[in-house]
């Protein structure tokens, strides 16, 4: 169906097509062809008279006698109990009578503005005046004999009246609505005469088919609709039918099933539901009701015999063969005029097995007692780009903190999350599918290497479908054959690449070609990324304050930390929260849209300059290859907040070049008009987001304001330069080190997995069940199950299975022998273990912790002897002997950071040890065993260039050294290895050189 179109949508669209092609398509014949237009007869003029007469009466005359010849029914005062004691007498009865005649009048005056209203507006179906019934039936008719002679009488019965006499009509509105808001884009007005001149083209198409003759049409209750022309910026659509004539616009559907491919007056066929055409019929479900639809056209008196004889033949289309219908559907798509539309990709191949959006909604779907946040489960690309740059966020603050400290470390362990914070991780860790942005980003920047190979520029990318496993890029036009290994999709304005061949990329050095996508929610099974940057104009959102703001949030989360973009502007305005701890280089929050404006306008200018100074029509000609720059980079701007009538229109200026500069806009309204709006969306109450003249209807992706507020906490808490009240190196588990401490069931996890008191598991369970208990071991705190399912299963899991997993884990653990089970569920349903359940790295972090901070810190002995022990335990990286392809959960943990920093930390706190008493043999031993685990760890490093040099062994020291310039590479020593080597050997560059 075509797009509603404004004033800036309409250039926007037509500009769309220049932009890409160079050229406005045409139509291909734009003089209008007279067409017969009915006169009315003298019998209109007389029921048009006698209709005037009877409203007079009705609506004056009524309460005219009332007022004179009874007056007032009601009493003057408030009566007392008694008056209901008194007799009926006559004059009460009349009383009585009056006001339910007074009541009647009101009624079917309020039915005759209802049916005023909607024959002047054209809305098709009449609102219900409750009780009417047979007074409004009375009012409707009274009204349409009315206005049948006057003229609103087309607006009145839109449906079929206006062939032919309609075209002309708004051709004038069009090129005024495009004329009404000056200096957006200048093109628009010569595309907006354009699509005035297509619409006459129509006009004559649809009187060049009109042959007179007899209706052959087939006798029923079989109703009909014709699509109408454009209303000034309202165009008619499927969605709009159906929620007139069937009171629900979801039903658009089953009027495209009947009209599919079926020949349409002027020749095409209706093979998408988001192109439809003035001029076209369309059958209707039994079920249609309103004054516009005909039944049978030989039966309706205001039909003209053109219009009878295009429905009659078209009635002979009703058992269309559906041959054929698809490679002209494909034609008229390509010569909609660039018309902007998304379109659900068609599903070429069964799903593939274990795909994780299929699996996720299967576990997503699972037991909801558990209280996670639907909204992040069902988000797996938000979730994994949120998941992922907490990660990064609490590395950097771990890193951070042991590399900066004096005096000891700081930040050894992080901050547990609780409440709404651990509820969102938790959320975040089951939901997330890190794989799918892998595979997404890999695909996207191996399309846009294979294209520049072939010296072919980036096509435009309006939106892209993740369905069952497979990428489909919907293109802005057809760009000719895809490289291998994509393929043509549907039709020439899809590419589809299938998982099986996104999985057989590399990572390649080029930068990411699409930015600009962003979930906004799913669809029949497939998930919907709209391309901001490349929406020719403003895509708008309406609905309640609070839907917008948690489409906002949700999109601006994504943005800041996807996986497939390298660089991006993420301006935001009118957010309550402040999401820029999310991603502090990416996101900038400006105070109002004056603010906007200012910036916006600077940063268009500048980008048009800097095109056109390097040559490039837009930022993809730009953006890859040897001339990209960091001023291809994206700017997305999202404007929660409604901008005033002035801002709009400043804004639709801004946004009229934007999709060629690499800006989107993305803006709130609250009436869901908005001048310059390309694409126009609506956020329902109940999570929908629709886009009727799209043709979506998508399950939205949301982030709700206390999930929003659970996300930044959580972030927050992980920035490095947050200052912290105090040190946080207490472990969350304790061990009790002592001989009385025995635990029942010890696992070593540093190094190779073993497990000491309990029996392995029989079959082919075993595995499963040792990596449960390992990732238990490393959350003390607790593990939601379903946290523990999604680790194990990653592509989804049924509750049974989960069930019987969990009560496999029961029994192999066993009780305790106070009957105690070592595997227990705590007040908030996460899984914990008892105290006799210890790991080896519990011990290390115990022994550590009690050397530097308990009884250590009086007794050298005892620290000594406690730090020797620690290292005993490290025998390697953890879980080092683990299998391929399990244990992935460990990508989003980052005990893989903390058990080298703290090995490390082991290794120099022992060294010092025996440095203080000039013991540098053993000093240098602790050193070697603890960059065992932690190669990379300079510091170590650098004790041990230190413990080297205290030997007065030269030659060992220069030996060193040039070990130390091997493992580093082409990079070289880092500066401040350098310098200490200047310091302890200064001769020690020309020792290595001499030693060749």
């Amino acid at each position: 169906m075509p797009r509603r179109r404004t004033s800036s949508s309409t250039g926007s669209t037509s500009g769309s097509t220049t932009g890409a092609a160079g050229t406005t398509a045409a139509p291909r014949n734009r003089t209008p062809q007279p067409v017969t237009i009915r006169r009315r007869s003298f019998g209109d003029f007389l029921k048009a008279f006698l209709a005037f007469v009877a409203l007079a009466v009705l609506l004056v005359g009524v309460p005219g006698a009332l007022a004179t010849q009874i007056g007032w029914p009601l009493p003057d005062g408030m009566p007392g109990l008694d008056w209901l004691q008194q007799e009926i007498t006559v004059h009460t009865f009349l009383n009585i009578l009056t006001v339910i005649v007074w009541l009647a009048w009101a009624q079917f005056t309020a039915c005759v503005l209802v049916e005023m209203k909607a024959a002047l507006s054209g809305v098709g179906v009449p609102g219900r005046v409750p009780g009417a019934g047979p007074s409004q039936l009375l009012a409707r008719q009274l009204v349409a004999a009315l206005l049948l002679v006057g003229a609103t009488a087309a607006s009145f019965t839109p449906g079929l009246s206006q062939l032919g006499h309609g075209y002309d009509a708004n051709q004038k509105p069009t090129v005024a609505a495009a004329q009404a808001t000056p200096g957006i884009f200048a093109q628009q007005q010569e595309q907006a005469s354009g699509a005035a001149a297509a619409l006459a083209e129509q006009a004559s198409h649809a009187a060049a088919h009109a042959d007179a003759g007899g209706s052959t049409a087939r006798q029923g209750d079989t109703k009909y609709y014709r699509i109408q022309p454009p209303e000034g910026r309202h165009h008619d659509s499927l969605w709009e039918i159906a929620q007139r004539h069937l009171g629900d616009g979801r039903r658009y559907k089953e009027i495209f099933e009947l009209n599919k491919d079926r020949v349409q007056p002027d020749g095409s066929r209706l093979s998408e539901a988001s192109l439809i055409r003035p001029g076209w019929i369309m059958e209707m479900p039994g079920d249609a009701r309103g004054g516009d639809l005909v039944e049978m056209p030989d039966e309706a008196p205001h039909v003209s015999p053109d219009v009878q004889q295009q429905i009659s033949d078209y009635a002979r289309t009703g058992d269309h063969a559906q041959g054929g219908g698809g490679a002209q559907g494909g034609s008229d798509h390509a010569q909609g005029g660039g018309a902007t539309h998304v379109s659900v990709p068609d599903q070429q191949r069964p799903a593939h097995d274990g795909g994780h959006q299929q699996a996720t909604a299967v576990d997503a779907g699972a037991d909801s007692s558990f209280g996670l946040p639907e909204a992040l489960l069902t988000a797996p690309l938000l979730a994994a780009g949120l998941l992922g740059a907490l990660g990064r966020r609490r590395r950097q603050a771990l890193w951070q903190s042991a590399f900066g400290s004096v005096g000891g470390r700081r930040g050894m362990e992080p901050p547990t999350p609780t409440g709404d914070a651990q509820d969102v991780q938790d959320a975040l860790l089951v939901g997330a599918d890190p794989e799918g942005v892998r595979l997404l980003d890999r695909s996207l920047r191996g399309l846009a290497a294979s294209l520049a190979e072939e010296s072919r520029a980036l096509p435009v990318v309006y939106a892209a479908w993740l369905s069952n496993g497979d990428l489909h890029l919907q293109l802005a036009q057809p760009a000719g054959k895809p490289p291998a290994p994509w393929q043509q999709g549907q039709d020439q304005t899809f590419w589809m690449l299938a998982r099986a061949d996104a999985e057989r990329y590399e990572d390649v050095d080029t930068a990411a070609p699409y930015p600009g996508l962003v979930s906004l929610g799913t669809m029949d099974d497939s998930r919907l990324l709209l391309n901001l940057e490349a929406v020719p104009g403003i895509v708008s959102l309406s609905g309640r304050e609070a839907d917008r703001a948690a489409v906002f949030a949700s999109v601006a989360a994504e943005l800041a930390t996807n996986g497939w973009s390298d660089r991006m502007t993420i301006t935001l305005v009118g957010f309550g929260e402040d999401l820029t701890p999310l991603a502090p280089n990416r996101i900038r929050h400006l105070e109002d849209v004056e603010a906007l404006l200012e910036t916006m306008e600077a940063e268009t200018r500048q980008r048009r300059g800097a095109l056109g100074a390097a040559g490039h029509d837009s930022v993809l000609t730009g953006r890859t290859g040897p001339a990209q720059h960091t001023r291809w980079a994206p700017h997305l701007v999202l404007l929660a907040a409604q901008p005033s009538a002035e801002d709009a229109v400043k804004l639709a200026e801004l946004a009229s070049d934007a999709s060629r500069l690499g800006i989107g806009y993305l803006v709130g309204t609250e009436t869901g008009d908005l001048p310059g709006a390309a694409w126009e969306m609506e956020i329902t109450g109940q999570g929908k987001l629709l886009a009727p003249l799209l043709g979506l209807e998508l399950d939205a992706q949301l982030l709700p304001a206390t999930q929003q507020r659970a996300v930044v906490e959580l972030f927050v808490e992980a920035d490095p330069e947050r200052e912290s009240d105090g040190p946080t190196t207490t472990p969350p588990f304790l061990v009790d080190i002592s001989e009385q401490g025995r635990p029942a069931v010890y696992a070593r996890l540093v190094g190779p997995y073993e497990i000491i008191g309990l029996d392995t598991p029989d079959g082919e369970r075993s595995a499963l069940l040792h990596e449960a208990l390992a990732l238990l071991l490393l959350h003390r705190e607790g593990v939601h199950p379903r946290v523990l399912s999604s680790a194990l299963w990653p592509r989804g899991v049924t509750d049974d299975v989960r069930s019987a997993l969990l009560d496999r884990l029961r029994e192999w653990l066993g009780t305790d022998p106070d009957g105690t089970p070592r595997l227990a569920t705590d007040g908030s349903g996460r899984l914990t273990l008892a105290k006799t359940v210890v790991s080896d790295l519990d011990v290390l972090r115990s022994l550590y912790h009690e050397a530097t901070q308990g009884r250590g810190v009086d007794s050298r002995a005892v620290r000594g002897r406690l730090l020797t022990d620690a290292l005993v335990l490290v025998r390697g990286p953890l879980l080092a002997d683990r299998p391929e392809g399990r244990y992935r959960w460990l990508t989003h943990e980052i005990v893989d950071a903390q058990l080298p920093l703290l090995v490390a930390d082991t290794g120099l706190a022992l060294c010092e040890f025996h440095m203080e008493k000039d013991r540098a043999e053993k000093a240098i031993e602790a050193l070697n065993a603890a960059l065992r685990t932690a190669p990379a760890d300079e510091r170590l490093w650098h004790a041990l260039l230190r413990a080297t040099h205290a030997t007065g062994d030269s030659d060992r020291l220069t030996a060193l050294a040039t070990d130390l310039i091997g493992r580093s590479g082409a990079r070289g020593l880092p500066p401040r290895t350098e310098a200490l080597l200047d310091e302890l050997l200064p001769t020690w560059r020309d020792a290595i050189a001499a030693a060749g």
